[in-house]
């Protein structure tokens, strides 16, 4: 992967095992408007496998879920972030738990965001913007700005 994000075409990778929050974030990236392409795998052996076996095609981004079957989000987050291969890839925590203090371990792993699963409104503004900021600045924000929220009345 270049170390520049694709500005003109944004590759997205979502790891999550629930099937119904994977039809809800392709129908919220399909409402937004720029050029995305979305691969979906379902648990954290999948997603180690479509990694390694794409290395030389990386997503811009993944998103991953943490309470995956298998291999859980952390789990991989850790093989992602070890791996020079991987490791520049930028990584945003999706689950249903609320920012915690296993969030604060995500950080310090090297996760991007931690992003709360939404009502599908929530998920396409939210998404919007989570991508918009990474196609600014791939880079890892500050701690302070890790737990993703929604900036409401911009």
């Amino acid at each position: 992967m270049d170390s520049q994000l694709s500005v003109t075409h944004f590759r997205i990778l979502l790891a999550d095992d629930d099937k119904d929050d994977r039809f809800f974030f392709k129908k919220a990236l399909n409402s937004l408007p720029g050029s995305y392409s979305l691969e979906m795998v379902a648990d954290g052996e999948e997603l180690m496998d479509y990694l390694n076996k794409n290395c030389h095609h990386l997503p811009d981004v993944i998103f991953l879920d943490i309470n995956m079957p298998r291999k859980n989000g952390i789990e991989c987050l850790e093989e992602i972030k070890q791996d020079e291969r991987l490791c520049n890839v930028p990584v945003v925590i999706y689950s249903t738990s609320g920012f915690n203090s296993t969030a604060k371990a995500l950080y310090e792993q090297g996760a991007h965001y931690y992003f709360q699963k939404c009502d599908y409104f929530e998920l396409v503004t939210s998404l919007e913007e989570i991508l918009t900021a990474l196609k600014k600045k791939p880079e890892r924000p500050s701690a302070s700005n890790f737990f993703f929220r929604l900036q409401v009345g911009k």
